[in-house]
């Protein structure tokens, strides 16, 4: 069967509108017999378009970091690591998150051996139950002043259900009174309804999440979080205000 030049079938369509169905059919056959000789074609479009997507989202996340620095940053409700750090980073994390609890120990040991790293904990109990009163426990004054340790305590706990909980708030000094009050506590419900609004809008889905200068790190990434940090001491350093 004779076909119309490539060109023609352009201009036809292009230019009179009604060649269009011929053009589409024409073309059409021609595109799907050449991806079905060439499959390999598929996936660098696939490829591509992950590229693209990624590069989307890395710069819309960037974005919306530049807007929402002084939540993520310095929120003063939030437990802080080492304050006088000159780089911040930030955990969005939950307590039974089992990739949490793997990088945890990575991270405790970078905030330990750089001093110039300053950690900030957003309390993003995704998973409910335990997970909620955990980060509840965490925010109670006496869960506060234990900073690290109380956190690494929750965090290296294998299996964290309420008993687990109870016994290590008690090991930190929280009674068990303040413990059943920080379920009721309106302040605290505020503050991890802000932090699941901030994760929302930074499109952060899971835990952890890290936040390091202008970059989103999704999961338990070490390298990616080494690299950033890395970036954020080449560029100019900021103490907290």
């Amino acid at each position: 069967m004779k076909t119309l030049p490539l060109a023609a079938l352009l201009s036809c369509a292009l230019l009179l509108g009604g060649c269009q169905k011929a053009f589409d059919a024409v073309m059409g056959d021609q595109v799907r017999g050449y991806l079905l000789e060439h499959p390999e074609i598929l996936e660098e479009m696939a490829a591509k378009l992950q590229e693209k997507t990624l590069a989307r989202q890395s710069d819309e996340a960037r974005k919306a970091i530049l807007t929402n620095r002084a939540a993520l940053e310095r929120d003063p409700r939030d437990v802080v690591i080492n304050p006088g750090g000159k780089i911040t980073v930030v955990e969005f994390f939950d307590y039974r998150c089992g990739y949490c609890k793997t990088i945890a120990p990575e991270l405790a040991a970078l905030v330990r051996e750089n001093g110039d790293i300053r950690l900030v904990l957003k309390e993003f109990p995704i998973f409910g139950g335990a997970s909620d009163l955990a980060a509840r426990a965490a925010l109670t004054p006496a869960g506060r002043a234990g900073g690290l340790g109380f956190h690494q305590a929750l965090m290296e706990e294998k299996t964290l259900n309420e008993t687990a909980i109870m016994r290590l708030a008690a090991a930190a000094g929280i009674r068990s009174e303040t413990l059943s009050a920080a379920l009721g506590d309106e302040a605290i419900t505020r503050q991890l309804a802000d932090t699941r609004q901030l994760a929302q809008t930074l499109r952060i889905e899971g835990t952890p999440a890290f936040v390091v200068g202008d970059r989103l790190i999704p999961g338990a990434d070490l390298d990616a979080l080494k690299a950033a940090i890395e970036d954020a001491r080449r560029g100019p350093l900021k103490r907290p205000e």
